[in-house]
């Protein structure tokens, strides 16, 4: 896989421009994708960005209804990641963050 294919997009909410003054960083990524495979491609996408942990959440997608007829929306997976104390800020969250 390619680290490309592996983060598909960040998650801009208010939770998450909070965690942004900690170092926090919140992105929708593959489902099939592993901790070590989310760290190495945050790394490779963003120089000099070094990541100390990585949290993945999998949320089911939400129930919903037309009429009789019942569907689902597609389930995603979150990571939430942490950078290390030294590592560089991601720079396209700098100016959400305050």
């Amino acid at each position: 896989m390619n680290a490309y294919d592996i983060i598909i997009k960040p998650v801009l909410t208010e939770k998450s421009y909070e965690a942004i003054s900690e170092k926090t960083y919140v992105f929708i990524v593959a489902k099939k994708a592993g901790k070590t495979e989310i760290k190495q491609a945050i790394e490779t996408i963003f120089d000099g960005v070094k990541v100390e942990r990585v949290n993945t959440v999998n949320r089911l997608g939400k129930v919903k209804r037309q009429g009789t007829s019942q569907g689902r929306r597609p389930s995603t997976k979150k990571a939430y990641i942490t950078l290390t104390k030294d590592s560089k800020t991601i720079e396209a969250f700098d100016s959400m963050a305050q």
